[in-house]
C-alpha cells in the first residue's frame, strides 16, 4: 500500500461529505441570507423570527433528500468494507 491508495479514499470521502451536506447546507444558508434581508429591511432584531423558518426548511430539504444521503452513504460505507481485504494484503 502506497500513500495514494490512501489519498484517494480520503478524497472520495471528502466527496460523499460534499455531496451529503450540500442539499441541506445550501437551501439552510439561502433561507438565512433572505431573512436576514428582510429583518434589516424591516429592523426587526427577533432571533425566533430567524431561528424557525430555517429549522423547517432544514427539516423539508431532510425529508425531501434525506433518502439519496443515506442511499449515497450506504453505497460508501459497502465500497470502504469492500476495500478492506485489499488493505491486508
Amino acid at each position: 500500500m502506497d500513500a495514494s491508495y490512501f489519498l484517494t479514499v480520503a478524497r472520495e470521502a471528502l466527496w460523499v461529505l460534499a455531496l451529503a451536506t450540500a442539499p441541506v447546507l445550501i437551501p439552510a444558508l439561502l433561507a438565512g441570507l433572505l431573512l436576514g434581508m428582510v429583518q434589516a429591511a424591516t429592523s426587526i432584531n427577533e432571533q425566533t423570527l430567524s431561528f424557525v423558518p430555517k429549522l423547517a426548511v432544514v427539516a423539508f430539504s431532510l425529508v425531501i433528500f434525506g433518502g439519496m444521503i443515506i442511499g449515497l452513504l450506504t453505497d460508501f460505507t459497502v465500497s470502504i468494507f469492500d476495500r478492506i481485504p485489499d488493505l491486508v494484503r
